[in-house]
């Protein structure tokens, strides 16, 4: 185990498919170049990634979800944060916005809409994961 590079706590990403589209939420206030993420949240002490990501989409959007695979760690290029990302499925709820603090809005995307709301590109592991759950539309 290497211990991350930053004193700040790592980040966990909850990756939702549901019914053929993949979960965003908007930021209200942006870092860097980031706007619109996957729900996601600082890792508590003593807390499991996983855990994490189900408890942030919880809190952000009112969304039951159930942990199914960590896709994968980094320390994130545009932030400087470690990062994980989990594999995650709707058990029950309908995703709002339910922190107003924190989120401006929350869209179910296409895997044609990703490079819109996110333009540089996401994560490979995660890349590949959306590939294999999304159905696509046109060829690009």
């Amino acid at each position: 185990m290497t211990e991350p590079s930053s004193t700040k706590p790592g980040i966990a990403a909850a990756i939702i498919v549901h019914e053929g589209r993949v979960l965003m939420v908007q930021r209200r206030v942006t870092e860097g170049e980031l706007s619109w993420q996957f729900p996601a949240g600082e890792i508590e002490p003593g807390e499991a990634p996983n855990d994490a990501a189900v408890r942030e989409t919880d809190e952000e959007v009112g969304l039951t979800v159930r942990a199914v695979q960590l896709l994968g760690n980094r320390v994130h290029p545009k932030t400087g944060r470690q990062m994980s990302y989990t594999a995650c499925e709707v058990v029950s709820g309908t995703a709002t916005v339910v922190d107003t603090e924190e989120l401006a809005d929350l869209a179910w995307i296409t895997s044609d809409q990703i490079s819109e709301y996110v333009p540089y590109g996401l994560f490979e592991p995660v890349q590949a994961y959306l590939d294999i759950k999304l159905p696509s539309g046109s060829a690009s």
